[in-house]
């Protein structure tokens, strides 16, 4: 009996020194394997399109040969710069990620051709940055935040094969449905003469007017897409604002902020949700521009789902709700590193 008991104490050890070996040394962590002039990690990656080669930039911070993150950012045109706030976290628990600034976006080309700018076409671009950084389905996590939801969703819908894990953070899977919600729910929480007040603004296609963006600012942006005050933001957030290409953004998104306008109004997954099999992580939070209620849903219907809530956060909850934002998360890759399919929080 002692002997057993010795013998399972033994595996024991062993088993968690197995555990320790997993997270990279820091030599390890921090090694690129890059040849020739070293770049810190940044690549230019060449993309095919139907209207010539581009090329889109990237960053990789750490090496972890099971775990590497790939993080779309929001918009579309916005940047990877609200992303840096993942140094903080990510890089202590041995997690490699991908800083990615989508075509047409700040640090990549930007070609004036509105025929690029389809969601199918992105998708396809995401399919060769992959491939270009050897990511795969033994260590390639996507995650999406805003309308780089929509596209991990997309990405999943056809290339889920490629993944290890899908992460969707503050995307509804229907357009339509962030549409009522706007209307029905998040237009509710302006005071009445300020939503009359916006409205006149949209009416008249006067969105650059001062005016109306102040008005959003103080009624809308704190409130639901990131409750910090303004003169508090964080300077990742506020670089990504700046170098937001617009020409982009509201061709796809619309001008309005409240729902959407453009080519993405119509858009809708909802009902294919359940077509994605890979391990699938929402992230949804209590004042959200998104329905949390929604994004609770979309983690039923998917075939591996786990739903993460910030009950603090907004729609860029990785700001205003840290905590709880990354915890949940490095517990996600983690759990999903070790073999679960789903996490409980």
């Amino acid at each position: 009996m002692r002997s057993s008991v010795l013998i399972l104490l033994f595996l024991i050890f062993l088993l968690s020194c197995s555990q320790r070996e997993k997270i990279p040394s820091l030599r390890e962590y921090f090694n690129y394997g890059e040849e020739g002039v070293k770049t810190g990690g940044i690549k230019l990656i060449p993309i095919e399109t139907p209207k010539g080669i581009f090329k889109v930039w990237t960053k990789r911070f750490g090496n972890n040969p099971r775990i590497k993150v790939l993080l779309l950012h929001g918009g579309p045109g916005s940047t990877h710069e609200y992303w840096e706030c993942v140094e903080s976290f990510f890089p202590k628990e041995g997690i490699e990620f991908i800083y990615y600034d989508q075509l047409g976006s700040w640090y990549s080309d930007q070609p004036d051709d509105s025929s690029l700018w389809t969601t199918e076409r992105f998708v396809e671009e995401v399919e060769q940055v992959r491939k270009a950084l050897g990511l795969n389905k033994d260590n390639f996590y996507l995650l999406g935040h805003s309308w780089g939801g929509i596209l991990a969703m997309e990405y999943a819908l056809k290339y889920q094969d490629n993944l290890k894990a899908l992460i969707i953070s503050n995307m509804m899977s229907s357009c339509p449905e962030y549409d009522r919600y706007a209307e029905e729910v998040l237009s509710k929480d302006i005071p009445e003469d300020v939503l009359k007040q916006i409205r006149e603004f949209e009416a008249k296609g006067d969105y650059k007017n001062p005016k109306y963006m102040d008005l959003l600012l103080k009624y809308y942006y704190v409130k639901h897409v990131l409750r910090i005050p303004l003169e508090q933001w964080p300077d990742p957030v506020n670089r990504a604002f700046s170098h937001t290409n617009e020409k982009i953004y509201v061709l796809m998104q619309g001008p309005s902020e409240f729902g959407i306008s453009g080519r993405l109004e119509k858009w809708d997954r909802s009902k294919e949700l359940g077509k994605i099999k890979v391990p699938t992580l929402v992230i949804g939070a209590r004042y959200d521009t998104m329905d949390p209620e929604h994004m609770r849903w979309m983690a039923t219907q998917v075939q591996n789902g786990s739903f993460l809530f910030c009950p603090n956060g907004s729609h860029m909850c990785m700001y205003d709700d840290q905590e709880t934002y990354f915890n949940g998360l490095i517990r996600f890759i983690k759990e999903v590193d070790a073999g679960k399919k789903k996490v409980e929080f």
